[in-house]
């Protein structure tokens, strides 16, 4: 909306610029190559909201930039349907100060009228976006990088829906390949028997734990790498005995990845697993091979010359025929387009596989395959620990249960240790859904490209730039929201008059809630979530100012109470529209 009353300001200083240059220059030629008119904001309020330099027009038009922006100004000011809004002067700046008693009254209505879709658009309107994220490998169990991870995924979903586009959410299970067999290996050699059910542990962490174990066999045995190879290549002839512990082993991973998806609320629309889709690479492969595309090593292997992206050369498919991540991943983007004809698919992926995306967008191009140049690699940094980085293969990892346990249990001390168990009613399930909001917003809060570091104990804090002082907020809204209902019959013939907002803090306010839409676009058009946490904290740090240095239900006039719960209202309807793109559940008490 702010956006829309800045286009408004900018085309009419632009047509009255092309009529003051026709009349000073009389030429067309001239008037039509002035150039483009920029809109910055002012440094300070008292200048206004909207700044047109007029620095770049004295030379075309032979006058001084301040004469320009004063007979700019009043050639607006006689117009009789004009925007509202006052014209300042501030040397060569044509400045304007919005009239937000007129932008509060429309925002009042828009956000009453939208409620949930506030701040939605068309931007993607009729495009079918594809966001592939998590890809879990089932020979150990989600982390915090998973974590990371999948907080973007959902999140970019979730923000590419409210920008207009049909999104399908997307698992790949990497549920094939020597690094299953090595947790395979392993348990076949030292697990006796060893279930879920006899160890008390989840199947994923129990598959995962001898992973760790083949990590340090591997340092006894020369020769366990090889064998883990030879297990993969009977996997891939079908050998039964194989092929049974795999899926025995898989299906204990998949249980446990599915409950911890569960905690975390993560969701998909379709899981497609590796297993199901290396074959059909390995025929692309071979194809490629027909068609020159790709080349054979002497020894059976079969590559592709990179050279034109200048690059080296790839291995597509091993000289024993076994396929690779590179092989899968051709295969499975194929069967992805087949089943869902997309328009655009973001993978959502660390930064260190760059190399590789940058490798299977080029292959699929060099198929023929047309969709190939609408595949995004979302690159993110990684998550490390304040202690160094993480290693699953010497199991130092943060497990991603425990980390939500962890946090779920400092939030419930967190509500008892206040004395609040009886306004909460369930502690336990809102203390999950502060952690769940603490995780999200820290991990979110980062740009995806930056290396992040965790810190559980920060992320949990009530206080300062945390999911769980965004919730606070919004419950404590929803508190003084309550109190009012209880005597909104007394205020009903007050009619809602925007113009009392007067105060400074009040008109930042609407005009920062008039922005809203235009961060939800911003975040859309760079897949980046940090734009809506930064949003928020913004919003929630001048709506606490505001409420601690003011009187809302005790303000006073009643006229001047029912301005300020309205503006609270739309504050709070603002911010759980903000809290859906990023994972933040909504807490109406705490």
């Amino acid at each position: 909306m702010l956006q829309k009353v800045r286009q408004q300001w900018k085309d009419l200083v632009e047509a009255q610029l092309a009529g003051y240059a026709k009349e000073l220059v009389g030429d067309d030629d001239a008037v039509s190559s002035l150039p483009p008119l920029a809109v910055q904001t002012p440094p300070k309020p008292e200048l206004g909201d909207i700044a047109f330099p007029l620095f770049s027009y004295a030379k075309a038009l032979k006058a001084a930039p301040p004469k320009i922006a004063a007979d700019i100004k009043a050639r607006i000011e006689a117009l009789s349907d004009r925007p509202a809004g006052q014209l300042l002067l501030a040397g060569p700046y044509l400045n304007v100060k919005i009239d937000v008693a007129a932008l509060a009254a429309d925002l009042s209505r828009e956000i009453r009228s939208e409620g949930p879709s506030y701040g939605c658009n068309e931007a993607k309107r009729g495009m079918k976006v594809m966001v592939e994220f998590s890809c879990p490998n089932t020979n150990k169990p989600l982390h915090l990088g998973h974590m990371r991870n999948d907080s973007l995924g959902e999140s970019v979903s979730a923000i590419l829906r409210a920008n207009g586009a049909e999104v399908r959410k997307v698992n790949l299970v990497n549920n094939r390949g020597v690094h299953i067999c090595k947790s395979m290996l392993a348990y076949e050699k030292f697990g006796n028997g060893e279930t879920p059910e006899s160890s008390g542990l989840k199947g994923d962490h129990l598959v995962g734990k001898y992973y760790v174990r083949f990590a340090q066999w591997e340092k006894e045995d020369s020769t366990a790498v090889e064998q883990a190879q030879e297990m993969l290549k009977k996997w891939e002839e079908g050998e039964p005995a194989v092929i049974a512990l795999w899926k025995k082993m898989n299906q204990w991973t998949l249980d446990g990845l599915a409950e911890s998806y569960r905690k975390m609320g993560v969701s998909f629309d379709k899981y497609y697993y590796e297993s199901d889709t290396y074959k059909l690479g390995k025929d692309e492969v071979l194809k490629g091979l027909e068609k020159g595309v790709f080349y054979r090593e002497a020894d059976g292997s079969v590559w592709i010359d990179l050279a034109d992206i200048k690059l080296d050369k790839k291995v597509l498919l091993r000289k024993d025929g076994t396929s690779l991540y590179m092989t899968q991943d051709l295969g499975t983007a194929v069967a992805r387009h087949e089943d869902w004809p997309f328009d655009s698919l973001i993978y959502v992926v660390a930064s260190e596989q760059n190399y590789h995306f940058k490798v299977l967008f080029h292959v699929l191009g060099k198929l023929g395959y047309e969709w190939a140049k609408n595949l995004h690699h979302l690159s993110y940094g990684m998550v490390n620990l304040p202690e160094g980085k993480m290693k699953s293969r010497e199991g130092t990892v943060v497990d991603a249960d425990d980390l939500v346990d962890q946090l779920t249990s400092l939030a419930a001390d967190e509500i008892r240790a206040k004395e609040r168990e009886g306004e909460v009613g369930d502690v336990d399930a809102t203390a999950h859904a502060i952690a769940l909001g603490a995780l999200n917003y820290y991990l979110l809060q980062v740009s995806p490209t930056k290396d992040m570091i965790f810190n559980p104990a920060e992320s949990i804090s009530f206080n300062g730039n945390t999911g769980p002082y965004l919730q606070y907020m919004g419950a404590r809204i929803s508190s003084m929201l309550r109190k009012f209902a209880e005597v909104e019959t007394d205020y009903v013939s007050v009619p809602f008059d925007p113009a009392l907002l007067a105060l400074e803090d009040e008109r930042e306010l609407i005009k920062v809630l008039a922005s809203y839409p235009e961060a939800v676009a911003k975040a859309g058009s760079d897949y980046d979530p940090s734009v809506i946490t930064a949003y928020l904290y913004d919003v929630s740090r001048r709506f606490s100012k505001w409420y601690h240095d003011n009187q809302i239900l005790k303000a006073g006039e009643p006229a001047l109470v029912k301005a300020r719960v309205e503006l609270s209202s739309m504050v709070l309807q603002v911010l759980r529209n903000a809290f859906s793109l990023v994972g933040i559940p909504y807490l109406s008490t705490m």
